[in-house]
């Protein structure tokens, strides 16, 4: 049973940066060896409380327990394995490489951590989401301020716990609350801020962040679509399409929104996404353990409305229990572009179908939106992947595969526009949270050569110094 879940008092938090400022100005989290120490403990501290996660996110989720690991524990105890190899490499200091008028100068590039970090993790993904950015600010030699959900009280109480027991205090500290504490983290400069999140929400973010100068990486969603080509393999479509969209009850940022099918190819699709559906759920979706919930009964009632506002016809699926937070696997067909459905990213269970004409009627439907965190294509023709690679703007785009991308550690997770900024995990994460600092120690006998740079500037100095200008190439023809 997880601990009650307590906020942190609004007069503590000041003091809480200041320890962790304290810290960072110590040097203490600049050694390479103290971070792979961290590091490991976090791992640990997962594999140990491996059957608290697990019943923390079943309260607060319903998540089954693959979920909980495949998608959260094993994810993020990968990421450190990769983070503590590649570690020393990551953080050396840079030596560039020969330049006949730059090399005597000795530059170095060393990579520095910035200082505290504020990581605002979301309710969805409790672990993978929020630890992975955590070990990457700890691995760039930061410390960090982690305020987890108050959306997920039994997993958010259970870092609060947790994170003491295995990591210093004084170079990562749990904040939990509401509104009020958030506001309170938002008054405040930070050396780096990572929010997760809703669109809505991340305008609030950036607009306070603004006011402190402080830099931020955002990883915010949006309606991520889907376009069927008709050379797809239809079945391996339907299973992984709705694979995607059940994971966690459908609150996942990168989930498919919707999918954009061939008017010929509707009732094809839509079979095979039933038959999918029954080969996932013999027994029922609604069977606790097959499938995740709700994380509110606001979350709840809003899905539930759009779903009911649809001007389109439920294909199967549709039932939904309030007090279980519960909501079945529901496909809806026929659905207009200007439907309920189409107003917001949805969040939850629910996938529409839009017929279109062509695949170029599904690419200009896209661009219209705000560009959302993925996109997804299934297709063998290698020319409609192209056209929709080149044609679209998205964080992310795959190929005949959804959400997958995301577990790949060499890739980043990136928005753009309205689906975020910046990116987290591996090489990406360790990058963001690092400063690169410039550096030059340039010997004194160089003024042989520079000395040009000194006044009086004569045309001497002039043409001495367009040597050092490169040539470019012949002017392209009128």
């Amino acid at each position: 049973m997880s601990p009650p879940l307590v906020y942190t008092p609004l007069d503590e938090i000041d003091s809480v940066r200041d320890d962790l400022d304290a810290t960072f100005r110590s040097g203490r989290v600049s050694s390479i060896d103290y971070r792979k120490y961290l590091l490991t403990q976090i791992a640990y501290m997962l594999r140990d409380n491996t059957v608290a996660i697990e019943d923390a996110l079943f309260s607060d989720l319903g998540k089954p327990k693959f979920e909980v690991h495949m998608l959260e524990i094993d994810l993020a105890i990968t990421e450190i394995a990769i983070v503590l190899k590649n570690l020393s490499k990551w953080a050396a200091p840079e030596k560039l490489a020969f330049s006949l008028v730059w090399s005597a100068t000795r530059r170095v590039v060393y990579k520095q951590g910035k200082g505290v970090c504020l990581i605002v993790g979301p309710f969805n993904y409790p672990i993978s989401v929020c630890v992975r950015p955590i070990v990457s600010a700890i691995a760039a030699g930061n410390t960090v301020v982690f305020k987890p959900s108050e959306s997920t009280p039994a997993m958010s109480a259970l870092f609060a716990e947790m994170f003491p027991k295995y990591i210093d205090p004084g170079v990562l500290r749990v904040v939990n609350g509401g509104v009020e504490v958030m506001e309170k983290l938002l008054d405040m400069r930070w050396a780096h801020l990572v929010f997760t999140g809703s669109t809505r929400v991340g305008r609030i973010v950036s607009i306070a962040a603004a006011k402190t100068l402080t830099p931020v990486t955002m990883e915010l969603g949006g309606k991520s679509p889907v376009l069927i080509h008709p050379s797809c393999d239809m079945q391996i479509a339907a299973r992984r399409i709705l694979w995607g969209k059940v994971l966690n009850a459908g609150q996942t940022c990168i989930a498919p929104d919707y999918v954009l099918v061939p008017k010929e190819l509707q009732a094809e699709f839509v079979g095979a996404l039933k038959k999918a559906h029954d080969e996932f759920y013999p027994d029922g979706p609604l069977v606790p353990g097959a499938m995740g919930k709700m994380v509110t009964v606001e979350a709840f009632k809003r899905v539930a409305g759009l779903l009911k506002a649809t001007q389109g016809t439920i294909a199967f699926g549709g039932d939904a229990d309030e007090v279980a937070k519960a909501i079945a696997p529901t496909v809806v067909v026929d659905v207009p572009f200007d439907d309920a459905l189409m107003s917001e990213e949805i969040f939850g269970p629910v996938l529409p179908i839009i017929s279109v004409d062509t695949l170029d009627e599904g690419i200009e439907f896209v661009n219209k939106g705000e560009h959302p965190l993925a996109i997804y294509v299934f297709a063998k023709d290698e020319q409609s992947k192209k056209k929709v690679i080149s044609q679209t703007q998205s964080g992310a785009i795959s190929m005949n595969d959804v959400v997958l991308h995301a577990a790949s550690h060499e890739l980043p997770l990136s928005g753009i526009g309205a689906s975020g900024s910046g990116a987290l995990y591996g090489k990406y994460g360790f990058d963001t949270f690092t400063h690169f600092r410039a550096s030059m120690d340039p010997p004194n006998w160089l003024d042989m050569v520079l000395g040009i740079r000194y006044p009086p500037y004569t045309e001497r100095n002039i043409k001495l110094s367009s040597y050092f200008c490169p040539s470019i190439p012949s002017r392209p023809p009128p």
